[in-house]
């Protein structure tokens, strides 16, 4: 069924809204503003959504996707690419104004800022991961779908994951294949097989590592060492298999200075740092609080603990435990900190441990968010329990897509 539409404001997830016969209708491939005919693709009793599939009045805003595989009913990885990348910031924008107003009441004035190393918004994503069809041709998820669009390129990838040449091998009997590149020119394929099967890995070139994630946390090395080496300043970071990295290549040195610059670590103060992965964070608060603070690192990968504890092995003052933050810090008897990060998945906090938390009394709490609705309602409980939002920068380390990173600064209110 095609409507016409008149498209109103963004919505968080890469949607515009606009309305039908009375009903909320959730359009991709729009922009605010824009007339257009639009196909439904889902129909609830509350709302619809729809791709636009003919722009019957355009937006100044809109460009040529420059990707061929981008449009209705094609690929599923990238949200804006008919938009300017400016107008896409905007669009990132306007969607954490909202969020944080309607979820927390809070008014923020910022804007999202471009993460130095891809001008273009393209070439950035430094680790892809593939789906593999019946016939082991590699491709991406169309949107909201199952369904994979096969891809001989593509084109937000950056250039040393292409090099690699996944997307023109065959790789059957693999149920996903993800590649990846660090920013010191290692690169590794990660394969997933189909259960009960087994792949004949193409052959690659021999500086590329292979692994085969067998599930429940565990990967094989088939060829090359088990891990990559990224660099950030003058420090290395040993990530094992496809452990958790920021994926735009000057994400991870952006995020690093806005945390510092927040948390404002001092000598002899006692640091956590919650969901710490390979210990990015925590090697920048360890160096601050010098040999006479401490910083305790939480994270529930073992791999990424292993990994932190070798990272940091020159900052004895800098610790780590494998741990979910929900009960980490009463097993571990943990009652106060003079400054908090967290950095947690895209579910967020959750009540549970911004309540937990909060019991610390930190002065500073700096939250890294990739998601900003679990953001917002987590600074709504924050709030709950005293903490007031004092800053907040909004980073575009996804270009081409809705997702967007945001740091923020929460500050105890004097009682």
């Amino acid at each position: 069924m095609a409507i016409e539409l008149t498209v109103g404001p963004v919505a968080h997830g890469g949607w515009c809204v606009a309305r039908h016969d009375g009903r909320v209708v959730f359009v991709r491939h729009a922009l605010p503003g824009e007339r257009v005919l639009a196909r439904v693709t889902e129909e609830t009793t509350r709302f619809l959504r729809a791709d636009a599939v003919e722009i019957l009045d355009a937006s100044p805003d809109r460009v040529t996707p420059p990707c061929p595989f981008a449009g209705p009913g094609r690929c599923g990885g990238c949200d804006w690419q008919h938009a300017s990348l400016d107008a896409q910031r905007l669009l990132k924008t306007d969607v954490i104004t909202e969020q944080l107003k309607r979820l927390a009441g809070i008014e923020w004035k910022g804007v999202v800022e471009e993460v130095p190393g891809a001008p273009d918004g393209l070439g950035w994503r430094t680790r892809v991961q593939f789906a593999v069809d019946r016939e082991g041709v590699l491709g991406l998820r169309r949107h909201r779908s199952h369904d994979i669009e096969p891809v001989d390129a593509c084109l937000i990838a950056h250039p040393e994951v292409e090099n690699v040449g996944a997307e023109v091998m065959n790789w059957r009997n693999a149920s996903s294949v993800e590649v990846i590149a660090s920013n010191t020119g290692d690169q590794a394929v990660v394969v997933a097989p189909k259960p009960r099967r087994t792949v004949a890995v193409p052959d690659l070139d021999a500086s590329v590592a292979v692994f085969v994630n067998e599930g429940k946390g565990h990967t094989r090395v088939v060829h090359g060492r088990n891990h990559l080496v990224e660099r950030v300043g003058d420090r290395n970071f040993q990530v094992t298999g496809s452990g958790f990295w920021q994926v735009h290549p000057g994400a991870a040195v952006t995020l690093l200075d806005a945390v510092l610059e927040f948390a404002a670590p001092q000598p002899g103060e006692w640091a956590l740092d919650l969901y710490c992965g390979v210990g990015l964070f925590a090697a920048g608060l360890a160096e601050a609080v010098g040999p006479e603070g401490a910083v305790f690192g939480v994270e529930s990968e073992s791999a990424a603990v292993r990994d932190a504890e070798r990272n940091l092995r020159d900052l004895p003052q800098a610790r780590f435990a494998r741990g979910r933050v929900e009960s980490a810090l009463d097993h571990f008897g943990i009652e106060r900190a003079d400054l908090v990060v967290v950095d947690p998945p895209r579910a967020g906090l959750g009540r549970e441990v911004v309540d937990r938390v909060a019991t610390l009394e930190a002065s500073r709490i700096v939250y890294v968010s990739c998601d900003p609705a679990t953001l917002a309602r987590d600074l709504a409980w924050f709030g709950d329990r005293g903490y007031r939002l004092a800053d907040l920068r909004a980073f575009d380390a996804f270009p081409m897509t809705h997702h967007v990173e945001c740091v923020t600064l929460l500050v105890k209110d004097a009682v």
